[in-house]
């Protein structure tokens, strides 16, 4: 059957619930469906209605994915969605995913129910948002942690990449190192995203296909022409106590390494959005966003849309990669991770979201991240190498960004 074929014999239908009775995202999406949820807001779901395959990735033309949401049949007040974990590099092929169910939940309560494939929506609402009903699997209680590189060796490639910096030709090259784990029983997914919103409630939980994780960073947000972004890049550890905490914010505001890094992702969302904008602010003095173990420098932006105005999705494609999970030059920081970073990023630090047939979505940026394949989990984290980075304290950085997902993961 032919694309269009498929298309046309689709039937969205959506309803409203009862917001006095707020659906569970994570229950609802269970082992093998999709999340994405902060602060009681998000949408989740599971099945395989459609799925919209991107040859170029983001490099291609993305036109095809609002023409094709925009074919489907779409009765009730929210427009059919499709969700994806798209890989870091932006020209690896790559897929979005139109589900059967997906529930949407507003910051206000409202939620809506939209079934895909149906004719009608079930009048049984309970019973198709229900969490997965087979039996509760045992969770793991033994685990090996490995890193594929010792930390020697990472460290001197952050001496490299410092050295690559003082050369000239390159400001900034964000590097990533991997942690593997091995669980005596399969890793619950179900259960580790319920750790992540608990732990980190403020962050974007998500998870799709096997990549999860809790991101602090949103790349973009699309609602209308109304448009925002909260890029990340300047790090200092916590130490637990308040008084000590603010003295260490007010030196990371302080820090001018730490300011030029985060300057180098805000000029580059600037000199991308403002074009595709009648207005926009960007704040010229960071502010702090605090996570349990994390201080991070971040910028709130927010635009409004000039007309025609790109969707989500393109949106995302044009910003991919930031300074924030590359460098600057892009170029010279892609090239140079090519050659020395020693990983494949897959859908690390890609963008993670979604996008509706009207162009409004929510794209988050892939960190904090895990991808989860039966008893094995591979977790990433990366820094921003500059000018003045000292290769020790980046190395205690990952360490501490990987907390995040490793609190999670492991739980012996």
């Amino acid at each position: 059957m032919t694309e269009a074929l498929v298309v046309s014999s689709l039937v969205s239908s959506c309803i409203e619930l009862d917001p006095s009775v707020p659906v569970d995202l994570v229950a609802l999406a269970g082992p093998d469906g999709f999340v994405f949820e902060q602060e009681g807001r998000g949408l989740a779901g599971r099945g395989v209605a459609l799925r919209i395959d991107l040859p170029d990735g983001l490099a291609g033309d993305l036109s095809d994915v609002g023409r094709i949401l925009a074919s489907i049949d779409s009765n009730g007040p929210r427009p059919p969605v499709a969700v994806g974990a798209l890989p870091f590099d932006r020209h690896e092929p790559a897929s979005l995913v139109v589900p059967e169910l997906v529930v949407h939940r507003k910051p206000s309560g409202r939620q809506w129910l939209t079934t895909i494939g149906r004719q009608a929506v079930a009048t049984d609402v309970a019973d198709l948002v229900r969490a997965d009903a087979s039996p509760i699997a045992v969770l793991p209680d033994g685990f090996s942690l490995t890193s594929p590189r010792p930390h020697p060796d990472w460290q001197r490639t952050i001496e490299d990449a410092i050295a690559a910096i003082g050369a000239g030709g390159l400001e900034k090259v964000v590097v990533a190192r991997e942690v593997l784990v091995e669980a005596n029983r399969p890793i619950v997914v179900p259960d580790v995203l319920e750790r992540l919103r608990a732990l980190y409630p403020a962050c974007v939980v998500f998870s799709v296909d096997g990549f999860l994780g809790a991101s602090p960073e949103l790349l973009i947000e699309r609602t209308g022409d109304a448009v925002r972004s909260h890029p990340l890049a300047g790090t200092y550890p916590r130490s637990g106590d308040p008084h000590a905490d603010e003295l260490l914010a007010a030196e990371l505001v302080a820090s001018v390494k730490d300011q030029r890094e985060h300057r180098f992702v805000i000029d580059e969302i600037d000199r991308v959005l403002r074009p595709r904008c009648s207005f926009l602010e960007v704040p010229v003095t960071p502010t702090i966003m605090q996570l349990r173990n994390v201080l991070h420098l971040g910028t709130e932006i927010h635009g409004t849309l000039t007309s025609p105005r790109p969707t989500a999705l393109e949106l995302a494609a044009a910003l991919h990669p930031t300074p924030a999970v590359a460098g600057t030059p892009t170029a010279a920081a892609l090239a140079w991770l090519d050659s020395n970073e020693g990983l494949q990023r897959g859908r690390y630090a890609g963008p993670v979201g979604w996008v509706d047939a009207a162009g409004d979505g929510m794209f988050a940026i892939g960190i904090r991240s895990a991808e989860i394949d039966g008893c094995s989990a591979r977790l990433f984290a990366g820094v921003g190498v500059v000018e003045g980075s000292d290769p020790r304290r980046e190395l205690v950085e990952t360490q501490l960004k990987l907390q995040a997902i490793l609190a999670a993961v492991v739980r012996p």
